[in-house]
């Protein structure tokens, strides 16, 4: 493969994370033992918050009351959208009953699981998107208990739109208390909560590792990185528009790559040259973030094909992925490892962050290669199930038993042979292991 690197992201050494893992597991360990009174000294230590932890139907109504009306508009539009989408999701999924041999019938059943706890980020960026993506599709997944958490302002408490948001799409309870504290007071049960089945949503490195620590006693979404993007793009590109869509993913932080995948160096030319000045267009704390992740971490690849491109993007397996092409049929068809795909120049990755249906906790830093992104089949469980009558179970009985025997696993056998025994007496079997 022909790849010419018109920018190359730098060399960055990347720091070991033992120094965040000892310390997420210091606070879990602490927080377990010392339960509610733990949690609130490190709410106190870290939110600087010292209001209650469990915020009252009172406090979300006058919290809903500060919300502008447009902007309470504008997020019943993008959860009606989510919502529908997710609805679509759960169609998608069946329960299956088929009888493998006669008289022995085996099925499939999905269960949303009972308790799902999702963290909405509060700090930098009041990620109002992240409760309409993660308490949306936990509610039309059929989850009982729904627990968002979410960080405190000093003095202030949870932001109000966050606190209106995740109230309209269905959380059962909001706790004022965010990063790892946050996080253990879920996956714990603490403040009267029942504890959490699956953990979802993003947040900051402390917060990812708190999933990532916890992952096996509860579920998780995903381990999340710093989120990337990639556009693929053609001569047919307005080249305005690619600038302007890598330069609105690179404000997410000074960690979070973008890149363009290119046949055209024209294109490509004028890309490199308009990106630094929309940047500079940028509010503060937004340009000092998107300038240095276009600096370090952008890449422009110019390749001879479409194919090369598409190849390309799949090895680099991006979060989002865009199209800005023609033919995106055949794009379409072709690209395969994604997070979200953004077919043409009318949709773009904002889009699916904020309002338009899919969800945008997706899987970062290479991880498209084998997973999806959140979804309600995240909060499901896929279970099985089976039943036979006697002369359906024979059959199975005779294999499961020699099977058995072949692998050493005696025991096993006989809960076969014991059946057999019970349901035809009269009947003589070779259940020796098969050689």
């Amino acid at each position: 493969m022909s790849r010419e690197y018109l920018k190359k992201a730098a060399e960055i050494s990347v720091s070991s994370s033992q120094d965040v893992r000892n310390t997420v597991m210091s606070i879990l360990d602490e927080i377990e033992t010392g339960r509610e009174e733990a949690a609130l000294r490190y709410a106190q230590k870290f939110d600087k918050y010292d209001g209650a932890a469990v915020v009252t139907k009172d406090e979300i109504a006058q919290a809903a009351a500060k919300v502008p009306q447009k902007l309470k508009d504008d997020i019943r539009f993008a959860h009606d959208n989510v919502r529908r989408f997710a609805e679509r999701q759960l169609a998608t999924l069946g329960d299956v009953e088929y009888e493998v041999v006669p008289g022995f019938t085996a099925g499939q059943k999905s269960i949303p699981v009972r308790c799902a706890g999702a963290y909405v980020p509060g700090g930098r960026y009041s990620h109002v998107a992240s409760a309409i993506m993660t308490v949306t599709t936990a509610k039309v997944a059929g989850c009982e208990h729904i627990t968002v958490c979410s960080p405190p302002r000093p003095g202030v408490g949870v932001n109000p739109a966050i606190l209106y948001t995740a109230d309209l799409c269905g959380a059962d309870a909001i706790l004022a208390m965010g990063g790892v504290q946050g996080v253990a007071s879920m996956a714990f049960g603490l403040f009267g909560m029942p504890p959490a089945d699956i953990l979802v949503g993003p947040g900051n490195q402390f917060v990812a590792e708190a999933k990532r620590a916890l992952f096996g006693r509860v579920g998780i979404d995903m381990f999340a990185g710093p989120t990337d993007s990639l556009i693929l793009a053609d001569a047919s590109a307005d080249a305005e528009v690619v600038a302007a869509d890598l330069v609105g993913q690179a404000e997410h932080g000074y960690n979070s790559p973008v890149w363009l995948v290119t046949n055209d160096k024209a294109l490509a030319e004028r890309v490199l040259a308009r990106v630094p000045e929309l940047i500079a267009e940028l509010p503060e704390p937004n340009r000092d973030s998107a300038a240095k992740a276009w600096a370090d971490l952008g890449e422009v690849i110019l390749c001879d094909s479409r194919e090369e491109m598409a190849a390309t993007s799949d090895e680099y397996a991006p979060e989002h992925l865009t199209v800005q092409a023609e033919d995106l049929d055949w794009w379409l068809g072709r690209l395969k490892c994604y997070g979200s795909l953004f077919l043409g120049e009318e949709t773009t990755v904002a889009y699916g962050d904020k309002a338009a249906g899919t969800n945008h906790v997706l899987p970062t830093s290479g991880a498209a290669r084998y997973t999806g992104g959140l979804s309600v089949h995240k909060y499901m469980k896929i279970v099985t199930w089976q039943r036979a009558t006697r002369e359906g179970s024979r059959p199975v009985a005779e294999a499961t038993a020699r099977i058995s025997r072949l692998e050493g696993m005696e025991g096993h056998a006989r809960t076969a042979d014991i059946r057999l025994r019970k349901y035809f007496p009269s009947t003589d079997f070779d259940l020796s292991a098969a050689e």
